[in-house]
């Protein structure tokens, strides 16, 4: 990348207050590719969910399998392209709507955040906004690493003449400014290579945020935000971690473990293909075992070309101890994760699952006895008009990227940048380019 990159993702505009605007948000994950349409339109201020200034109207959605992707990054181009235009072509169907940019979703790459602190003495007297943007700067900058670029630097708290806990400084008087942020980082291929995708499919990258971070503003209250909570994504590719205290985003963390592995160990475990694997878990996948479970069997096709092959016939105590046995290790990593993170010094807080993976029944009661904490499944909150099927735990991040514009002022943005990271084709002319060369 280059010194102009800024290393930074490209950052939405804040929201207009009064102004309704029409949103489309991408989960581009290891196994489906959701794309949803909303309408974002002024509202009233919701005591449950205070930073929210608009109203999230979905008028269009999709979810189909994903294909090209593997652990949350893109490993085929031409097959993820196709199932990205698929996914945005169906819910553009549904909204009766074409859209030209898209708010994607990164999980992989190996997500982190890093809190930093970074001071200056005033120049003026008092602090201004390019005090801020300044300061601000220097810890991005020195949060990045070689191949590393920024999805979120999110100001958590100020500080003047050492005194803690400014919420606001411009205007105010002190001889040094400092700022605590929150720097999330991920691999700088990995981001490029998502926007690579969705640009071949003739669409904007309008912003890219970590998919914990949008599934936390999803689905958490004010109030879980404000006594501490930690959000865990479980994809199929993979495990991502964002963790809130006092309001604030204040890391983020994960690993590339998730539903898919349990999925490849009921294949080895029963002998079956990867595809009846799924059924399996999908159907009957828990991590909890009764007195029953080892008297009721079933069938499972076993894996192979020959037809005549008998099927094997297995219990469901053998399926839950399988599926139970890797969801421990996760639940263990996260533990691992939560201890470094600001979480291990909130002893009020939960912890709130996302993700296809934490539908497996007996999720919560597993991660309870893990993680030591209250554990719910999340959903997303204060959305009109949801269907049924949206309204899983597995939409939490595709929701949350159509929540995600409200809450832009938040972060800091290099100045006239406003898509920082470049892949190479995008651009007026590298699109006008790229058509001619598919058209001929």
């Amino acid at each position: 990348m280059t010194g102009l990159d800024r290393n930074q993702t490209p950052k939405t505009r804040p929201m207009a207050q009064k102004r309704t605007a029409l949103v489309a948000s991408l989960d581009i994950g290891t196994s489906k590719i959701a794309c949803m349409i909303a309408r974002l339109r002024p509202s009233p201020p919701n005591d449950a969910l205070r930073g929210r200034s608009h109203a999230v109207e979905l008028i269009g959605y999709s979810q189909i399998q994903s294909r090209g992707v593997k652990a949350g990054a893109v490993v085929d181009l031409a097959e993820c392209e196709q199932a990205v235009r698929q996914a945005v072509a169906l819910a553009e169907r549904m909204a009766k709507v074409r859209v030209e940019s898209v708010l994607l979703s990164v999980s992989g790459g190996r997500l982190q955040g890093q809190l930093v602190e970074a001071a200056a003495d005033i120049r003026g007297g008092s602090v201004t906004s390019d005090d801020v943007t300044r300061v601000t700067s220097t810890g991005m900058r020195h949060a990045t690493g070689e191949g590393r670029t920024v999805l979120h630097a999110l100001p958590v708290g100020y500080t003047l003449d050492g005194v803690k806990g400014i919420r606001d400084p411009r205007g105010m008087v002190a001889r040094q400014f400092g700022v605590d942020m929150n720097v999330v980082t991920a691999d700088a291929t990995v981001a490029k290579n998502l926007m690579l995708v969705v640009e071949r499919c003739h669409l904007n990258v309008e912003a890219m945020a970590a998919s914990p971070y949008v599934a936390g503003l999803s689905v958490l209250t004010d109030d879980e935000a404000d006594l501490g909570a930690a959000v865990v994504e479980m994809g199929a590719g993979s495990t991502t971690i964002a963790t809130y205290s006092a309001g604030r985003f204040v890391h983020a963390s994960g690993f590339a473990v998730g539903g898919q592995h349990m999925t490849m160990d009921l294949a080895r475990g029963v002998g079956a293909c990867i595809a009846d694997a799924e059924r399996i878990k999908t159907l009957y996948g828990t991590v909890l075992t009764g007195g029953s479970d080892a008297r009721e069997l079933m069938s499972v096709p076993t894996a192979g070309d020959d037809e005549r092959d008998a099927p094997q016939i297995v219990s469901r105590a053998t399926i839950a101890n399988i599926i139970r046995h890797r969801a421990e290790e996760i639940f263990e990593m996260v533990r691992d994760r939560l201890a470094d993170s600001p979480f291990a010094a909130e002893p009020r807080a939960r912890v709130v699952l996302s993700g296809g993976a934490s539908q497996l029944t007996g999720t919560v009661e597993l991660a309870t006895r893990i993680l030591n904490r209250p554990v719910r499944i999340g959903r997303p909150l204060g959305f009109g008009r949801l269907p049924n099927e949206a309204k899983s735990a597995s939409f939490a991040v595709p929701a949350g990227l159509l929540v995600y514009p409200q809450y832009a002022h938040l972060e800091h943005v290099e100045p006239r940048h406003t898509r920082q990271l470049r892949t190479g084709t995008d651009g007026y002319f590298g699109r006008v380019g790229r058509w001619l060369r598919e058209g001929f």
